[in-house]
């Protein structure tokens, strides 16, 4: 590839044609300033509309001070960021932005998470210079998941061409033209109306507080300090490997212990691990998948635990509705089983039980509050919090979690398998899945119980897996824009699949809407999955049939998988009405 030769700032640099002047920066160690810019390459993201100009700089020759993040290199370039003019441009455009921006910092869901806050700290501006008409919108909480608040929003783009472009959902788009113009779904019309899958990765990449989750920490206290609700927890895989980050703990780092004993310290009644309901997902599952291959019907069978991707199919492959599987999720199955095994071997009324889940999602709890997610019509799972969420409450009651002990969850909703971990990687349910079918189809115990052909973080990963001579096609997808380009295919006959597990978010549940904000550090998804792989390998049951619990919970109560009963609690036709 032809390199260009460049100065900045005095030094000397050569980099591949085609680089910013942002990016040769970096190479020489220099910080430009970015603001609406957002480049995370294993999701193949770029966001460089250089619409907020704090990156901008001054090339010899040029009149006007180019965008850093915008401005490919030339050969013999010479770049400076650092000028008078050039520093007193930036000032001048941050000052602008944060004249249209509201001044509640200390109220506001994203302080001290803040992009927008960080730089006005870091260019020391204390003062309002620029006092006028600022624009003023209604906030939308429609959705009871994700929260739009129009007034923050800087224009930097990011979220359009994460939900158009990455995820190809198109849920928002620009209405207006310059004062007046506003991020927002088509025609303006509330969440809940719109196209949104609710998959929260256009909150992920928000610098400010213009999009965020619905918070329920004050519901979650309130349900607490009430003496006539017994209140418990569950706790997703991804979660476990995710929260210690907020504790300045080193990423991916594994605090299941310290986890459930801040939980305990919190007030919950009892502390359940929601891979206890992975488990029973892929049992269930499981029993379907052999139905479907054996019938050779209704195939590929898709995976159900993702409520973001299931919101994608039915709002863009209605057609293909018939293939989704009729497990609930994991989070769904074992409040499910809290508000009925689990209350009637503790003698208590399930409306006296409020089950709180922990999740690295936001559309989890768009999942809980649907009509469908009943059982005996009593809500499954009734307040979600995400994993920012509970590390706020946490720091609110004194628990840090450094200094927890190890704790175990509690019994009987507990225990759990390595491959109900893994749920939480993009490739684990699929994975999970195998280890049991292919045990129940053959008869035969896995020597090795690792697929690794479906890991990484690859846009799609496929297997051939020889059921008892039946050649089984299975694909593990990742992203929705990648979802899309698969279930095409599907449609057009081009591919043909057996099994297929899609997550909304890139790399799984990992990489949620409701984790620790990690924007443009791709290394931090794998870092987390090579934590659940680690908790995988050092399981000592690492297939879900396996898992003792499970076990009692089908000779007590359930029968055996696909029963009458397990269908009454454990499954439901996913959002299948018109």
């Amino acid at each position: 590839m032809k390199k260009v030769n460049l100065t900045i700032d005095g030094q000397h640099v050569s980099v591949p044609e085609g680089t910013t002047i942002l990016d040769a920066a970096r190479k020489l160690h220099l910080d430009i300033p970015t603001l609406c810019y957002l480049k995370l390459e294993k999701v193949n993201y770029l966001n460089s509309v250089a619409s907020c100009r704090i990156c901008v700089v001054e090339v010899e020759g040029r009149n006007n001070l180019p965008p850093a993040c915008a401005t490919p290199v030339m050969e013999g370039m010479q770049v400076t960021t650092n000028s008078r003019r050039v520093l007193t441009s930036r000032r001048k455009n941050l000052e602008l932005i944060i004249s249209n921006h509201p001044f509640d910092c200390l109220v506001c869901s994203k302080s001290t998470d803040c992009e927008l806050q960080s730089l006005v700290w870091e260019f020391g501006i204390n003062t309002q210079r620029y006092k006028g008409e600022r624009s003023t919108h209604p906030i939308d909480k429609s959705s009871g998941a994700l929260k739009r608040d129009p007034s923050k929003c800087i224009m930097c783009r990011r979220c359009e061409t994460m939900c158009n472009d990455v995820q190809t959902v198109g849920a928002l788009t620009a209405f207006g033209r310059g004062f007046r113009t506003v991020v927002a779904p088509a025609e303006m019309m509330p969440i809940a109306q719109s196209n949104c899958t609710y998959c929260g990765q256009c909150v992920s990449v928000c610098p400010t507080a213009a999009l965020t989750g619905v918070g329920y920490i004050h519901e979650t206290w309130t349900a607490l300090f009430n003496p006539k609700k017994h209140v418990v927890v569950q706790v997703a895989p991804a979660v476990r490997v995710a929260i210690g980050e907020e504790f300045g703990m080193p990423v991916g780092q594994i605090v299941t212990g310290k986890l459930v004993a801040g939980l305990r310290r919190l007030g919950f009644s009892a502390v359940f691990d929601t891979t206890f309901g992975a488990d029973l997902t892929i049992v269930e599952e499981g029993k379907e998948i052999m139905e479907r291959l054996e019938k050779n019907e209704n195939l590929p069978i898709l995976t159900s635990c993702c409520p973001g991707w299931i919101n994608f199919l039915n709002c863009h492959f209605p057609k293909l509705r018939y293939m989704v599987s009729t497990c609930k999720s994991p989070q769904q199955m074992t409040g499910a089983m809290v508000k009925t095994y689990y209350a009637k071997k503790m003698g208590i009324d399930p409306r006296d039980i409020v089950v709180v889940s922990v999740m690295p999602c936001i559309a989890k709890k768009y999942e809980s509050a649907l009509p469908s997610e009943q059982t005996y019509g009593i809500r499954d799972v009734d307040l979600v919090l995400t994993t920012r969420e509970l590390a706020k409450m946490f720091k609110e009651g004194s628990v840090d979690l450094r200094h927890m002990p190890e704790e175990e969850f509690d019994s009987p909703l507990g225990q759990s398998t390595g491959a109900g971990v893994i749920f939480g990687s993009t490739g684990g349910v699929l994975e999970a899945a195998l280890r049991t079918v292919y045990e129940k189809a053959t008869g035969k115990e896995l020597t090795d119980v690792n697929f690794t052909s479906i890991r990484g973080l690859q846009a799609s990963r496929e297997a051939s897996i020889d059921l008892n001579g039946r050649t089984v096609r299975v694909v593990a997808v990742s992203g929705l824009g990648n979802t899309r380009k698969i279930l095409e295919k599907i449609e057009s006959g081009e591919e043909k699949y057996d099994v297929i597990e899609i997550m909304a978010c890139p790399g799984g549940c990992v990489n949620g809407g409701g984790q620790p904000y990690a924007a443009e550090r791709d290394d931090v998804i794998e870092q987390r999955i090579r934590g659940l792989y680690h908790i995988d390998r050092n399981q000592t049951l690492r297939v879900s049939h396996h898992n003792p619990a499970i076990q009692a919970v089908y000779q007590e109560f359930l029968g055996e998988a696909g029963s009458e009963i397990a269908h009454e609690i454990l499954h439901v036709e996913h959002l299948m009405e018109d």
